[in-house]
């Protein structure tokens, strides 16, 4: 199991990319659109990613984007997140 730093660092990531499309991960939990054990397994998923530093650069873009990067292993969750 990844250690805590890495959770974190990977928790920080997915959430980046909700909010960069739109999505408040935080609301969607409070409004039953996604569990916390779906957001543990979104933050378990990106711990395995092997684009992290490409996956930061994308989210230093400027403004929302309409979707996750074709590698992401979050894409089909956060995709039927989007407003």
């Amino acid at each position: 199991m990844p250690n805590r730093e890495v959770l974190k660092h990977h928790a920080g990531l997915v959430d980046e990319m909700a909010t960069k499309l739109g999505v408040d991960l935080q609301q969607s939990a409070i409004d039953g659109d996604v569990s916390l054990d779906e957001l543990s397994e979104a933050v378990l998923r990106c711990t395995g990613c092997a684009n992290p530093a490409h996956c930061e650069g994308y989210l230093k873009q400027s403004g929302q984007v309409d979707k996750t990067p074709e590698y992401c292993r979050n894409q089909e969750l956060l995709s039927k997140l989007i407003p």
